[in-house]
């Protein structure tokens, strides 16, 4: 997993937007970008950067619908 100090300095290197962090990957929702994690390492670049797109809602109906 990344270090809480290196959560707190990286960026997209795209738009410098703020990040989300999974356990394979590092997402900026801003633009849309999903950095991948080798071997424990950020690969911050973005010509390794793969589409990332959010995960749709619930289904409607679902709890708080209506």
């Amino acid at each position: 997993m990344i270090d809480d100090e290196l959560k707190a300095i990286l960026a997209c290197p795209a738009c410098k937007g703020d990040l989300l962090f999974e356990e394979t990957r590092i997402i900026c929702p801003a633009c849309r970008k999903a950095y991948p994690i080798r071997d424990g390492i950020p690969v911050m670049l973005i010509a390794e950067a793969a589409d990332w797109s959010p995960s749709p809602p619930g289904p409607a109906g679902g709890p708080g619908a209506g």
